[in-house]
Parts: structure tokens; C-alpha cells; sequence
């Protein structure tokens, strides 16, 4: 990425769309330095792509259906690369992609999950977490590797659960942090400031926005944020 232009962001996505949402206004508000090129959904009704539309983002439907994983995730990159994107984003992507796939977009493939990994991984992670009676709760933004839920972890912010949570309680309490890692997250790698050694991540250090843009209260943010 050459002096002075924007890291071009890919997003897949398979729900309503409100991490989407929460890069799409970072971007906006030049939060972080990065701007979303292209939305891509395996859900034809996914409000993801509304959401795309109505800020003028190439949005795209995907088919799965009678396709082999190789022969759908071949459409994906190839509409990824037409954009030329530099930073590929899971946000609430609910199909697990090949490790040819991401083999191949490894160190430019995050993903962002609504529980404290390596805890409750999968698709229930805030449904896990209450059924198993945990006190604190939260979630992770994290580099994809091979293993689903697995790669190193980039960012987390911890939320308590509240003794009347129920599942959709927390979800929302968790999802108000996932706008706020999110974003952040890919501000940091647009800034270069994210580097894989291993299972660890390491954030060059950096302004925090923890002062910039302010935190919502009880709730603890990984260094970094």
C-alpha cells in the first residue's frame, strides 16, 4: 500500500450486518484509514448487501448452492481481487472456508468473534457462554488460520454477564464492543502496526483510542485498543 492511499477492505458477511456497518462508518468518519470496496454474502437476503448498497459498495450474492466449497470460494477471490483488496474481514460469516483459502489470504484474513477465544468457539459462542455460567464474557478479533476460531488473536474486550442475562442480552452488550475492536483492528493493520510471531500478535505501540474515542463502562479492554 503505496503512501497516502487507502487500505481497500473486503467483507463477507451472512446476517444484518451491523459489524459491517460499524467498518462502513469508521471509514466514513476517517476513523481508520481504510475504506470498504466490496461485500460479499453466501445469503441473498443478508441485509449485509443492503447495507453495502445504500453506501454505494460493489454488493454481491455469492450462490453456494450445487457449487463445490473450491468453485465458491474461487468466485469469491476472484471478485476480491478484481477489487484489489488488501484486508479481507469475516463479520458474522457463517461459512467455514477452506484451508486452501485461507492458505492463501493468511496475514490479510481477520475475523472477528462474539466470545473470549479460545472459549466457546463456533457459531453460539455468547449462547455457550451463558449456558455454561461463565461471569465474564466479551469478544476477539483475530487473524484466520486453518482451524475454525483458531488463529492468533489480535484484540479482545471482556463484558461481566449480569445475573438475568439472557442470550440475547448479552449478544447485544458483546456486539456494542464489536464496533469497537473491529474497526480498530483494521486500523491497525492499515497502519502496519500488526505483526504475527507465532501464535502472538504483536501491536506496535500506537495513540490509544481508548482516549480518542472513549469506552463504553465495566468493560476491559485488551492493550492495544
Amino acid at each position: 500500500m503505496s503512501m497516502g492511499e487507502k487500505l481497500r477492505v473486503g467483507v463477507l458477511a451472512s446476517g444484518s450486518g451491523t459489524d459491517l456497518q460499524s467498518i462502513i462508518d469508521a471509514s466514513e468518519k476517517g476513523m481508520i484509514d481504510a475504506v470498504v470496496v466490496a461485500v460479499i454474502s453466501d445469503d441473498i437476503k443478508a441485509y449485509a448487501l443492503q447495507r453495502a448498497k445504500q453506501h454505494s459498495i460493489p454488493a454481491y450474492f455469492v450462490n453456494p448452492s450445487g457449487k463445490k466449497k473450491e468453485e465458491h470460494e474461487k468466485e469469491i477471490h476472484e471478485i476480491l481481487a478484481e477489487h484489489k483488496v488488501g484486508l479481507l474481514v469475516g463479520a458474522g460469516y457463517m461459512r467455514i472456508l477452506s484451508p486452501s483459502f485461507v492458505k492463501k489470504w493468511y496475514g490479510k484474513l481477520i475475523n472477528i468473534h462474539p466470545a473470549l477465544l479460545p472459549s466457546f468457539k463456533g457459531e453460539n459462542g455468547q449462547g455457550d457462554a451463558l449456558e455454561y455460567g461463565v461471569k465474564i464474557s466479551g469478544c476477539t478479533t483475530h487473524f484466520m488460520d486453518e482451524q475454525t476460531d483458531h488463529g492468533p488473536i489480535i484484540l479482545q474486550a471482556a463484558v461481566n454477564v449480569m445475573p438475568d442475562d439472557d442470550r440475547d442480552a448479552l449478544a447485544k452488550r458483546i456486539l456494542a464492543v464489536e464496533h469497537q475492536i473491529l474497526p480498530r483492528t483494521i486500523d491497525l493493520f492499515a497502519q502496519g502496526k500488526l505483526s504475527i510471531q507465532g501464535r502472538k500478535v504483536h501491536i506496535k505501540q500506537d495513540s490509544s483510542w481508548k482516549k480518542t474515542y472513549g469506552t463504553i463502562p465495566d468493560v476491559l479492554y485488551a492493550e492495544g485498543y
